[in-house]
Parts: structure tokens; sequence; C-alpha cells
């Protein structure tokens, strides 16, 4: 009896463990993929371009002020 026991524990512990690695690949291979990059940055396009009008107004003057005048080093 115990050893039908070790037998079933045993298979399980060996279908957790690949199921385990199965999806720790299947994982890297869908953040790797060209498609997982292009949605990720679409959603970082997308959110910085909802930002950027309003960064723009607040930090944009609406005019500028006078050019500095050319400092001339005096003569020795």
């Amino acid at each position: 009896m115990l050893n039908r026991v070790c037998q079933i524990l045993s298979i399980l512990s060996f279908l957790m463990v690949t199921s385990v690695i199965g999806g720790g690949y299947m994982g890297y291979k869908y953040v790797t993929s060209e498609q997982f990059q292009t949605k990720m940055m679409n959603k970082v396009l997308g959110n910085v371009q909802g930002l950027m009008p309003k960064i723009l107004d607040k930090s944009l003057p609406e005019m500028t002020g006078p050019t500095i005048p050319e400092f001339k080093q005096p003569k020795i």
C-alpha cells in the first residue's frame, strides 16, 4: 500500500515539475516575442501621447524674454 502511494506521489511530482518548466518556457517565449513587444509599445506610447499636450501646455511659455547681449571681455 505504501509503495502504491509513493508511486502516485512520484507521478504527481513529475507532472508538477514538467508543467512548471513548460509554463516558464512558454512565458519566456511570449515575453520575448515581437507581438508582446509591439503590444507593450502601443500601450506606453498611447499613455505618453495622452500626457504630452498637458505637459507641453504647462511648460512652454507664451513669450520668451529678450536676448542676452554678447559679453565682451575687456582688452588688457
